[in-house]
């Protein structure tokens, strides 16, 4: 039998998405299509009023701005943003889990504090942009001089950005930006770091605590080096010692229950939300059964479902916090002239998604169907287990910048326009939404997810393909994007506050 060139998501939608291209003419859902609808794209399969809801995954995505007839194409040209919210239907269970899935293990690294690694890298921070330069320098010589002697070490990573001076010393600014490079100095997947500071800089290297001679997170200033070649060849030596102890590490069996995964997608398209995103949600459930730990973020993207997670929230208080979250940064864009329905990027939009009600319905997918145990702010530390919540851009490398800081050691990306994304020291795995991307991108691409809109996969299925690649990227297995050699330049705090 022929595979249908649509879906429809959920039984109350008055429109069908397209996974082919579909000719004028061609039937769909028993009503002839009036013009071509593109993969990704929304086609009517009922009459629409003007100003009608248009209702996709069940829930209404905006209103139309004119009659829309069945077999009409639906897009920007006919739909807008309107900030409706239909009531949430009562939440399906999470994705069983086995007791096999639940005892798994990865080949992980143990720390002394009881913490466990992905990686083993050891990490060259700058504190300002001043000593941007000089921590590359640091990285290039040390990955050329000292990594070949140890086996065990993953390479020297500088983490370099543009802030650290020219802003106020309390506020937002400052206190986001402490926080997002103090969860770096602590980052379970840094062996050993080393902070490198200019020396009259606001962010001042004493704000991160002293460190004594045996331990492997130390610090500097370039001032007090003589110089940025006097800085480097200081820095040789520190790290030499640093290596020493952190090449002696080995991978041992661990729990997942130890696995902490940041869920991120961009360049989303119109079949994220039906394949990759509800794919990993599957393998973000399978991992809360066992114990473990997934971020979802992008406060700005999940605008317009935030009421379909609030639904799953495991006490009011935290359903408070994420409502609290969603005031703020209706104020926030109010404040700039924006709007939150501002989110679709031209990408985005030719990929067939029209509206921020329509990408977010399809991004929380990623979340699974957990509930919801936690809500953080940015780069706040994350301690709870399950699937939790953290405050962050819609910005993909702000975004998972900020789930690195809070402590994710791995990263799970999701993409149906073909991203590209590395976020050392977490490795990032990437996902594509459908089978084009994935044969134009390979070389970038970790999973092809356009198998569910083919009828190939199931989302169940390509749910556990997605956890065992998971568990195995944890064990040391390298993504494609570690073996490009991204991760570098991905390294980006969310800017807050006034630049002096």
């Amino acid at each position: 039998m022929d595979k249908l060139p649509w879906l429809i998501l959920s039984a109350g939608d008055n429109v069908a998405v397209a996974t082919a291209a579909i000719e004028p003419g061609a039937i769909v859902a028993g009503v002839a299509a009036r013009q071509k609808i593109d993969p990704g794209h929304k086609v009517a399969i009922a009459d629409i009023p003007s100003g009608g809801a248009v209702v996709k995954y069940g829930q209404a995505i905006g209103r139309t701005t004119a009659d829309v007839k069945a077999g009409d194409h639906v897009h920007s040209h006919n739909l807008h943003f309107e900030n409706d919210r239909l009531a949430a239907t009562a939440n399906s269970a999470p994705e069983a889990a086995t007791a096999e899935d639940k005892a798994r293990t990865f080949m992980g690294y143990k720390r002394a504090d009881g913490r466990s690694a992905t990686r083993n890298y050891i990490g060259i921070i700058a504190s300002v942009n001043c000593s941007t330069t000089v921590c590359r320098a640091i990285a290039d010589e040390a990955n050329r001089t000292i990594l070949p002697h140890y086996e065990g070490i993953d390479g020297f990573v500088p983490i370099v950005h543009d802030q650290g001076c020219g802003m106020s010393s309390t506020g937002d600014g400052m206190a986001v930006l402490h926080r997002t490079l103090a969860g770096y100095t602590r980052h379970v997947n840094f062996g050993g770091v080393l902070m490198i500071g200019l020396g009259c800089e606001v962010n001042q290297l004493t704000l991160y605590g002293q460190s004594g001679a045996g331990d492997t997170k130390r610090h500097f200033n370039i001032q007090d080096a003589g110089g940025s070649r006097r800085a480097v060849e200081r820095a040789m030596g520190m790290l030499r010692e640093i290596a020493a102890d952190v090449g002696k590490e080995r991978r041992v069996a661990l729990p997942i229950s130890d696995i902490i995964i940041g869920l991120q997608c961009g360049g989303s398209d119109g079949f994220s939300g039906i394949t990759a995103n509800p794919a990993l949600g599957v393998a973000a459930d399978l991992l809360a059964a066992a114990g473990g730990t997934s971020i979802l973020s992008e406060t700005s993207e999940i605008y317009g479902a935030e009421h379909l997670l609030r639904s799953r929230a495991v006490s009011d208080d935290v359903a408070r916090k994420l409502d609290e979250k969603i005031v703020w940064w209706e104020k926030y864009v109010g404040l700039h002239g924006a709007s939150l329905d501002n989110n679709p990027s031209p990408g985005n939009k030719r990929g067939g998604l029209t509206t921020i009600l329509e990408k977010s319905l399809g991004a929380v997918a990623k979340g699974g169907r957990s509930p919801l145990t936690a809500v953080y702010g940015y780069a706040e530390r994350v301690t709870a287990s399950g699937l939790v919540f953290m405050d962050t851009p819609g910005y993909d490398p702000v975004s998972a910048t900020g789930q690195v800081a809070g402590g994710a050691n791995m990263i799970a990306f999701t993409t149906g326009r073909g991203s590209c994304f590395g976020c050392r020291p977490a490795p990032s795995l990437k996902l594509s939404s459908n089978s084009a991307l994935y044969a134009a991108m390979e070389e970038d691409m970790d999973i092809d997810c356009g198998t569910i809109a083919s009828g190939d996969a199931t989302i169940s299925g390509k749910g556990r393909e997605i956890f065992d690649l998971i568990i195995d990227t944890a064990s040391g297995k390298k993504t494609k994007s570690e073996e490009f050699g991204y991760g570098d330049n991905e390294f980006v705090p969310w800017h807050l506050g006034a630049t002096l």
